[in-house]
C-alpha cells in the first residue's frame, strides 16, 4: 500500500487539504492519506489553537472516508521533527511505501529543515505544484535526490487557513472553504472570533 503522509497545523483544515488528499488518491499517486498535526511546540507557528481542538477538526473533516487517516503522532510536550515522524511511519508501516506530502513553499527549503538532507535523501515525497510557483529551479537544486521527488499532477486552488480564520473574525462567509462538519465545530466553539 502507498500511505502518504501530509503534515501542517491544519488551523483550520479546509476543502482543499481534503481534496489534495482525495485527488492523490483518485490519481493513483496514493491508496491512503494520514493528516499529522504540527504539536503547538513547534516554535515557526503562532496563533495555534489547542492540539485537542485541530485534532478533533480533523476528525470530523476525515469521519466519512475510510481512505483518510489522523494520527496525533506530533501532539506532544516537545518539538516533533519531519524526520522524526517519517521514521515512525516507515517503522509503523513496515510492508508499505511511505511518501510525504509537500507544497512547493514548503518543499523550497527543505535542505534547512532539521537534518533536512537525512529527510531528501531517505525519504519519497510528493509535491504538490502552487498554481504560481515555477518548480524547475527547485528540481535543479535537488537534482541529487530527483528519485525521491514526483511532483503530482494535482490542481491546488490557493485557499489558506490563515485566509480562513481572517474571514472567520472579520464575519465573514468562510463556510464555502470548510467542511460543513468543522465549519459547525467553528461557529459552536466560537474559534476564530473576537
Amino acid at each position: 500500500m502507498k500511505i502518504g503522509i501530509f503534515g501542517g497545523s491544519f488551523n483550520p483544515p479546509h476543502k482543499m487539504h481534503k481534496k489534495i488528499a482525495l485527488d492523490l488518491i483518485k490519481k493513483h499517486y496514493l491508496d491512503k492519506v494520514i493528516f499529522v498535526p504540527t504539536g503547538s511546540k513547534y516554535k515557526y507557528k503562532n496563533n495555534l489553537l489547542s492540539d485537542k481542538v485541530r485534532l478533533e477538526m480533523l476528525k470530523l473533516m476525515c469521519i466519512d472516508n475510510k481512505d483518510l487517516d489522523v494520527s496525533d503522532y506530533e501532539l506532544k510536550d516537545h518539538i516533533v521533527y519531519t524526520y522524526d515522524t517519517l521514521d515512525y511511519f516507515k517503522n509503523k508501516y513496515k510492508d508499505d511505501e511511505i511518501f510525504f506530502i509537500c507544497g512547493t513553499d514548503n518543499f523550497s527549503y527543505v535542505d534547512k529543515w532539521e537534518r533536512g538532507i537525512y529527510v531528501l535523501s531517505n525519504n519519497k515525497f510528493l509535491v504538490i505544484k502552487r498554481n504560481t510557483f515555477d518548480i524547475t529551479p527547485l528540481l535543479k537544486k535537488y537534482k541529487d535526490y530527483k528519485d525521491n521527488i514526483i511532483v503530482a499532477d494535482i490542481e491546488e486552488n490557493e485557499i489558506s487557513s490563515t485566509k480562513i480564520r481572517e474571514m472567520i473574525y472579520n464575519n465573514k462567509r468562510a463556510e464555502d472553504y470548510l467542511d460543513e462538519s468543522v465549519y459547525s465545530y467553528i461557529r459552536e466553539n466560537n474559534l476564530y472570533r473576537r
